[in-house]
């Protein structure tokens, strides 16, 4: 059930799109994208955005993110070989934490088939311990924070 305060964001509204496809291992026995592979998308498009960009480096970098919260709310089914648009903006950015959000659309749609977010809180990747986000990743993040 979708909550009275959810904010269905149109994709316009996202400052980063990326391109998702859908694949045969994704749908489960009732026909439809099965509910956690939802989480599987809205972490490809964040990472593949912030490996792109060059502020982030999964294998030798000295700060990581990991996730400590996510959420999604579904509002209509998806199944293979749908393609989608992942958009991806930013709600909260703080020192060592960002909040990103993220709305799963058709292709050609501008209604969500469903939104969330997840929390990455970023740390030293030797001590785990929460550090400053690094100039280059603030600068790229602060491109995709939400209008007030």
């Amino acid at each position: 059930m979708v909550s009275d305060k959810t904010i269905k964001r149109p994709l316009s509204a996202y400052p980063h799109v990326a391109d998702i496809q859908t694949r045969w291992m994704d749908n489960d026995v009732y026909g439809h994208v099965n509910n956690v592979v939802y989480y599987s998308f809205f972490d490809t498009a964040v990472n593949e955005m912030l490996i792109k960009a060059g502020v982030l480096d999964i294998h030798r970098g000295e700060v990581i993110g990991l996730v400590i919260e996510t959420k999604c709310e579904y509002f209509a089914p998806v199944e293979f070989p749908d393609g989608l648009k992942a958009g991806v903006a930013i709600s909260h950015l703080g020192n060592s934490s960002v909040r990103y959000e993220i709305g799963l659309f058709k292709e050609n749609s501008e209604e969500a088939v469903a939104q969330g977010h997840f929390v990455h809180v970023y740390v030293d990747r030797s001590s785990r311990r929460p550090t400053s986000l690094p100039k280059d990743l603030r600068s790229l993040l602060e491109t995709l924070l939400l209008a007030a």
